[in-house]
C-alpha cells in the first residue's frame, strides 16, 4: 500500500571502532527524522537542526538524490515532495550523517511508493551510493556490523553487544571533510602495521562477542589510519589518553573524524568531561554525549490515522 506522508528515523552510526577500517560500523542512539510528503509543485527540503542553514534545501539535498535514485531503480518518476529534516546528528564529524541522508531518502521513498524493494537492495543502493558499506548498513540495520566485500557481493554479519555498554562521543567545533580525511593515508603499509591491525580486529570482535570488556584498551589501537589523521583533529592522542584514564574500555576517532569516541560500561560523565577538557587544552571547543547502542536502524512510521 503507498502513503502520501511518512516520517524516516534513522540513526548516527561511528565506524572502524579503531582497527576495523572500512569493515566496523555500529548504530548509535542519536537520531535524523526526515517527514516525506507528496505534493505539487517543486521540491522543497526544510532543515532544522545540524545543518540548518548549511545543507541545501532543493533537489540537490542529498536525501532528495537518494530519493531519486530510488525512484529511478523501480522505474518511476522521481516523486515530488514536501520534506522536513530534523537533524541531531552532527554534519562532517564523523558520525554518520551523509549515510543517514542517503538510508533515510531510500526508506523514505520506498515506504512512499508501497515498498517495492526489500533491505538487501535497499542496502545495495546505499553502498552504490556511499561508496563503502561500514557506516549505511548500521544506519540502514541497526547493531554492530561486520562488512566486507566479496566477488559474489556485499556480507554483513551482526554481532552482539555487551549489555549497557555505551558510546560517549566527544564532537568538537572543527570538521574533517571524508575527502581530507583519505588524502592523508599513506598508498602502502608495512607487513607489521597490517599484522598489528589484523590482530587488534580479531581481539576486538572477539571481546565483544564474549563480553571480554577489559581488554578493549588494547583491541581499539590502530596504525592503519588513526596515526595520519591524528594532525587533523585537536588533541586526538591526548584526548584518547583523557579517556582511558577516565574510565572508558577503550577509545578512537569516530569515523574520519573529528569526532572522537570511548566504549564505557560506566563512568560516562567522567569520560566525557576528560575528553572535552583535553579537546579545550589543545586550543578547541567541544561537547560529549553519551549514546546507546541503536538495534534497529532505520524505521518508517506512518502518519497516523484521522481522529
Amino acid at each position: 500500500m503507498s502513503l502520501n506522508q511518512v516520517t524516516v528515523r534513522v540513526p548516527a552510526s561511528t565506524t572502524n571502532l579503531g582497527p576495523g577500517f572500512d569493515a566496523l560500523g555500529l548504530a548509535l542512539k542519536l537520531h535524523n527524522r526526515m517527514t516525506f510528503q507528496i505534493a505539487e509543485g517543486p521540491v522543497t527540503v526544510e532543515v532544522a537542526g545540524e545543518g540548518e542553514g548549511v545543507l541545501t534545501g532543493g533537489e540537490d539535498n542529498l536525501v532528495y538524490t537518494a530519493v531519486a535514485r530510488l525512484c529511478r531503480e523501480v522505474g518511476r518518476e522521481p516523486l515530488p515532495l514536501r520534506m522536513r529534516l530534523v537533524n541531531a546528528i552532527p554534519v562532517s564529524r564523523g558520525l554518520g550523517s551523509s549515510s543517514t541522508a542517503i538510508v533515510g531518502g531510500l526508506v523514505g521513498a520506498n515506504a512512499l511508493l508501497g515498498e517495492p524493494l526489500d533491505r538487501e537492495q535497499l542496502l545495495a543502493l546505499a553502498v552504490e551510493m556511499e561508496g563503502h558499506p561500514d557506516n549505511v548498513t548500521p544506519a540502514l540495520l541497526g547493531g554492530f556490523q561486520v562488512t566486507s566485500h566479496t566477488e559474489e557481493g556485499l556480507l554483513h554479519l551482526e554481532i552482539p553487544t555487551p549489555a549497557g555498554l555505551r558510546a560517549v562521543v566527544c564532537v568538537p567545533n572543527v570538521s574533517v571533510s571524508t575527502a581530507d580525511a583519505r588524502r592523508v593515508l599513506p598508498q602502502q603499509y608495512s607487513r607489521a602495521d597490517a599484522v598489528f591491525n589484523l590482530s587488534r580486529v580479531a581481539l576486538l570482535v572477539s571481546a565483544l562477542l564474549t563480553g571480554q570488556t577489559a581488554v578493549l584498551r588494547a583491541a581499539m589501537q590502530d596504525r592503519i589510519h588513526q596515526p595520519y589523521r591524528a594532525e587533523l583533529i585537536p588533541g586526538f592522542h591526548a584526548v584518547v589518553q583523557a579517556a582511558l584514564d577516565a574510565g572508558a574500555s577503550g577509545a578512537c576517532l569516530s569515523g574520519s573524524g573529528s569526532t572522537m569516541l570511548a566504549l564505557t560500561l560506566g563512568n560516562e560523565e567522567a569520560v566525557g568531561e576528560a575528553m572535552v577538557a583535553a579537546v579545550r587544552a589543545a586550543g578547541a571547543d567541544a561537547r560529549w554525549m553519551a549514546l546507546e547502542v541503536d538495534t534497529e536502524g532505520a524505521v518508517a512510521e506512518p502518519p497516523p490515522p484521522a481522529a
